[in-house]
């Protein structure tokens, strides 16, 4: 059995606005779209009345390629979100963690890793890749608009 090796995405940044704000902005799946250079669509709400929390789904479909699903698996306001792919993708062990702490001068220290891999060769490395640039892209209009 051939073994597949993850690649990481990882990406710090630093925001003006307070872990609350840039919490709730991108926790709503649809805000999730520039982030990812992707169409983002809600397929579920969460559990217990939470929204975006565990147990939401986001159908999300880049250029031409396939749609595939991710799900919430851990919601902590407003500290911590994680989830994985559940459905429709060749990435294999993908897990998404954002991680927002509070700044000293009230603004927000935002980790962002993503693990993924893939049994086709190549295409982690290139999805690895893309999405680093896409997100990194993002965040200066994420701290705009939140």
């Amino acid at each position: 059995m051939q073994r597949v090796r993850a690649h990481h995405v990882h990406v710090e940044h630093r925001f003006a606005k307070a872990p609350s704000a840039i919490f709730a902005y991108l926790a709503e799946h649809e805000n999730l779209a520039e982030v990812f250079g992707a169409k983002v669509k809600r397929l579920r709400d969460g559990d217990g009345g939470e929204r975006n929390g565990v147990g939401s789904v986001r159908e999300l479909q880049i250029g031409p390629l396939p749609a595939f699903e991710e799900t919430v698996t851990e919601f902590v306001v407003p500290e911590r979100i994680v989830y994985r792919i559940t459905k429709g993708s060749p990435l294999r062990g993908h897990l998404g963690v954002m991680s927002f702490t509070p700044g000293s001068d009230g603004g927000t220290d935002f980790v962002y890793d993503i693990r993924l891999a893939s049994p086709i060769p190549g295409v982690a490395a290139i999805v690895r890749s893309s999405l680093t640039r896409t997100i990194k892209n993002s965040l200066a209009k994420v701290d705009r608009d939140a």
